[in-house]
C-alpha cells in the first residue's frame, strides 16, 4: 500500500514540475515578444509591402529596438483610434506609429523621449488660392482633416471661419482636395510632400512651418512602463551611431533633398 501511495505521488509530483516547467517556457517565450501597435495606412512610415508584410521606417525601427531589448517584434496593425486603447488595455506593449506627443496624451499613457521632428504643412488644391494658412481661415474655405489627428486639433482651435471636415482616412482627405471638394489638408509635412509628389497636376505643397514650435513624435507606453529607461537608451544610441539616418536614405530620400533645398529641417 505505502508502495503504491509512493508512486501515485511520484507521478504526480513529477505531472505537477512539468508542468510548471512549461508555464515557465511559455512565460519566458512570451516575455520576449514585444508587441508593437501601428496602423499601417501612412507610407513611408507604416505600410504593407507587395507581400502585405509590415514594412517601412517604423516597421525597421521597431525591429531595431526589438533586437536592441533581445526580444522578437510582432506588429499588431490597429486603427488609429483603437491604438490607445490596446496600449492601455495591454494588447500591445507600446505604439510606434508616428504618434506626436501631446500634452491631452500624456495624460493617460506616456511618451519616449523624441525621436523625431515635425510641424504641420497644407496640401492646397492648384485652383484654390491658398497660399497660407490664414487663407484657410476664411468663410467659405474648406479644410480636411483626418480625425484625431493634430492637424483635426489645430483646425479645431485656429480655424474657426473654415468648414472643417473630418475623414478616418489620410485618404480621404487627400481625395477631397485632388477633386476640388476642399480647399486644403492639413498635416505633417511629409505627408503633405508624398501626396503632392502623387498629384503634382491637381495640388500645391505649402510645406514652411506656420506654427511657432515644432511637433515631436514620440514611441507611445502605457503609464510607468518598465520599458521607458530602455526605449529612451535606444533612441539615444539610433541617433549617435547613425540608425535614423539610413532609414532617411532608404525611404525618404527624395523628400530630404526638398527639404534641404527649401531651409527646412528635417524629420530626423
Amino acid at each position: 500500500m505505502k508502495k503504491l501511495l509512493f508512486a501515485i505521488l511520484s507521478s504526480l509530483l513529477v505531472f505537477i514540475l512539468a508542468g510548471c516547467g512549461e508555464n515557465e517556457k511559455e512565460q519566458k517565450s512570451e516575455k520576449k515578444v514585444l508587441k508593437v501597435g501601428m496602423e499601417l495606412a501612412y507610407p513611408p512610415f507604416e505600410m504593407s509591402d507587395k507581400d502585405g508584410n509590415p514594412s517601412g521606417v517604423s516597421v525597421d525601427f521597431a525591429k531595431a529596438l526589438g533586437k536592441y531589448l533581445g526580444r522578437d517584434v510582432v506588429i499588431e496593425n490597429i486603427a488609429w483610434d483603437g491604438l490607445i486603447p490596446s496600449l492601455k488595455t495591454g494588447k500591445i506593449d507600446l505604439i510606434i506609429s508616428s504618434m506626436t506627443i501631446t500634452d491631452e496624451r500624456k495624460k493617460s499613457i506616456d511618451f519616449s523621449i523624441p525621436y523625431a521632428q515635425s510641424s504641420l504643412a497644407i496640401l492646397a488644391n492648384k485652383d484654390s488660392g491658398i497660399k497660407s494658412i490664414d487663407d484657410l481661415n476664411v468663410k467659405g474655405k474648406t479644410v480636411a482633416v483626418k480625425k484625431g489627428s493634430t492637424g483635426h486639433i489645430y483646425a479645431k482651435e485656429h480655424l474657426p471661419n473654415a468648414n472643417v471636415l473630418v475623414f478616418d482616412k489620410e485618404a480621404a482627405c487627400v481625395l477631397e482636395v485632388v477633386q476640388g471638394k476642399a480647399d486644403g489638408f492639413i498635416y505633417d509635412q511629409l505627408t503633405i510632400y508624398k501626396n503632392y509628389a502623387k498629384h503634382m497636376d491637381t495640388t500645391v505643397p505649402l510645406l514652411q512651418p506656420f506654427q511657432k514650435d515644432f511637433e515631436y513624435w514620440g514611441v507611445a507606453l502605457k503609464k510607468g512602463s518598465p520599458l521607458k529607461a530602455d526605449v529612451d537608451a535606444f533612441i539615444k544610441k539610433a541617433k549617435e551611431d547613425g540608425t535614423f539616418d539610413k532609414l532617411a536614405n532608404k525611404y525618404l530620400s527624395d523628400a530630404k533633398k526638398t527639404f534641404d533645398k527649401l531651409n527646412i529641417p528635417f524629420f530626423f
